[in-house]
């Protein structure tokens, strides 16, 4: 029975006539209820006037109101208690503390978005997406989890220039930043340099290629070297040789293969490695008719196109694994390098990939 179906003077009427002598069995049918509600009644306000029902009434309601108050400050206290020290600033963070209380603990919409300050109507909001806007989180999602290290940059140039999506990079960016996808910085420390002179282009493939030795362990400790060969004029990888030990005659070996499919370069470009001093480079380059360029002692920035491919080797793959063989380095740098000629933009050749620029160059 609902509590406002009876009024505190009905109940008394109905109390006064069975005061009165009415039976029990014929109030409860005139009036529609059932005798143990008409018993209920006289063992509650039997006695009592008007007034005073309704002033029990009114403090038995102000009683549950204070008892509800309690819980949802106890349960607010409970929440924050639970929240990061840290202030959260952004209401999409507050939004999703109060999604996670209301799914975890329980408690009502308007409690949570109460405990954590954010209103119920940003707390509902869905942002309506557009097909367009939906088919561009789809991607930029997708290349974020596929490839970890790229930034905003790459993954524009990306679908623009690999893909072939005209959008706008504001457009982009804003959903970009929606997502949250943004990569963290790492704060270095600038230090000053002389300006160093750049390097010359090669206006074709094969005019100069570089070569660099680079270094890692794989899990059990044990050391092993990669050789990183770059054509300069498009900043395509060549191959990536990898062993426990590279001497000069395991650089011939990776050169010969290379050149078979590629063709043999004009000018290498080295630094003073024991392996590329040696005899067995120099005689092997001699025969070619391949000239080896060394940079100056201590000056590795003479040889700037292979360090920074280097660096993105490091930064891309070669940190991201604990690598249990020889093998799996292998195989993971020749998913990568193909990779890298094929999807990854290059800044050097204006955002477009190396096998685009060879493409054009043809």
């Amino acid at each position: 029975m609902k509590k406002t179906r009876f009024t505190e003077a009905q109940i008394m009427g109905v109390l006064r006539q069975m005061e009165g002598g009415v039976p029990a069995a014929e109030l409860c049918r005139d009036h529609g209820m059932s005798s143990a509600t008409l018993y209920k009644w006289r063992a509650k306000y039997g006695g009592m006037d008007v007034s005073l029902i309704s002033e029990m009434k009114a403090m038995a309601e102000e009683n549950r109101r204070l008892k509800r108050m309690y819980a949802d400050v106890s349960m607010q206290n409970d929440l924050l208690k639970e929240a990061p020290g840290k202030k959260v600033m952004r209401p999409a963070h507050r939004r999703a503390l109060a999604e996670k209380a209301v799914a975890t603990r329980d408690v009502s919409i308007a409690l949570a978005c109460r405990a954590f300050e954010v209103s119920e109507t940003c707390y509902r909001y869905n942002p309506k997406l557009d097909d367009e806007n939906e088919q561009i989180a789809d991607l930029l999602l997708g290349l974020t989890t596929a490839k970890k290290t790229w930034g905003f940059g790459l993954c524009f140039l990306y679908l623009r220039n690999v893909q072939g999506h005209g959008w706008n990079h504001k457009r982009v960016y804003r959903i970009y930043r929606e997502l949250e996808l943004n990569l963290r910085i790492k704060p270095r420390k600038r230090l000053k340099r002389e300006k160093p002179e750049e390097l010359a282009v090669p206006e074709a493939p094969n005019e100069v290629w570089s070569m660099d030795f680079m270094a890692d362990r794989l899990g059990d400790g044990r050391q092993f070297r990669l050789l990183n060969v770059l054509d300069d004029f498009n900043r395509e990888g060549l191959g990536i040789e990898i062993d426990f030990s590279l001497p000069a005659e395991r650089v011939v070996r990776a050169l010969n293969q290379i050149i078979e499919w590629r063709g043999a370069p004009g000018t290498i470009r080295v630094d003073n490695g024991p392996e590329y001093v040696s005899g067995t480079l120099m005689e092997w380059a001699e025969n070619r008719g391949i000239a080896l360029a060394y940079i100056q002692p201590g000056k590795p920035q003479q040889n700037a196109y292979v360090e920074r491919y280097n660096r993105t080797v490091r930064h891309e793959w070669l940190d991201l694994y604990i690598f249990e063989s020889i093998e799996e380095v292998q195989q993971i740098a020749t998913e990568w390098l193909w990779s890298y000629n094929h999807e990854r933009p290059n800044m050097g050749n204006g955002g477009m990939t190396p096998a685009q620029k060879l493409k054009m160059a043809a």
